[in-house]
């Protein structure tokens, strides 16, 4: 085992030394790529969990801003960029999956996602030394907005999904094109929000 890793360390101290700029980007992607994952599952086992334990009641109330009426694929929903629609069965009845008990699901999921995700990034991944309080802040704004924009983006679908697929499946769907959106813009945002090397003196004041 000793052996493998010490090959694997060499060949890797070789190419960092012939190419420092790819081996960073190499390096930065990868911890992105397995820190990302490892929130999404736990992401997705707060959207699975958490509203049944929230139960029917929040699940059959409708949260929804703005409401829009709309239509796709013979399935009627409201459309908005906050909320979801109450999902019922084929009898009417509320299923767990929907209103505002998966909203506070999906919030909460995602939230906490981001505070253990943050560290993680910061100090392994970009390995930032930045103002933290400076970059939680600018961290927290792109959160609310990438938030808004995938919520906006899953509003359109999810309806037509959970008129057609197990809410295991559903779930699934929804974390993993959530995340895989989010982790596309949160890279780049990354990159800009947590610089390598000493503070900004902007930053510290």
């Amino acid at each position: 085992m000793n052996s493998i890793k010490e090959r694997w360390m060499n060949a890797w101290g070789g190419f960092e030394k012939k190419h420092p700029k790819l081996a960073k980007w190499v390096y930065q992607i990868f911890y992105f790529f397995v820190f990302s994952m490892g929130v999404t599952i736990f992401q997705y086992l707060v959207f699975t969990i958490m509203p049944h334990i929230l139960g029917k009641g929040l699940a059959g109330t409708e949260f929804m801003w703005p409401q829009v009426d709309l239509e796709l694929f013979g399935v009627p929903f409201t459309w908005s960029l906050l909320g979801y629609n109450v999902v019922r069965d084929a009898s009417g009845a509320v299923m767990i999956g929907g209103g505002l008990g998966y909203f506070i699901s999906y919030e909460v999921g995602s939230f906490l996602a981001q505070c253990i995700n943050f560290p993680l990034q910061r100090n392994i991944t970009f390995k930032s030394k930045g103002n933290p309080v400076y970059q939680a802040m600018w961290y927290f704004i792109a959160w609310v907005v990438i938030s808004l924009i995938c919520n906006g983006f899953n509003n359109l679908w999810m309806p037509i999904a959970a008129a057609y697929v197990a809410p295991a499946i559903y779930n699934l769907l929804v974390t993993f094109i959530t995340g895989g959106v989010s982790m596309v813009i949160f890279f780049f945002v990354f990159k800009i929000i947590f610089p390598e090397g000493e503070p900004d003196k902007k930053e510290t004041k």
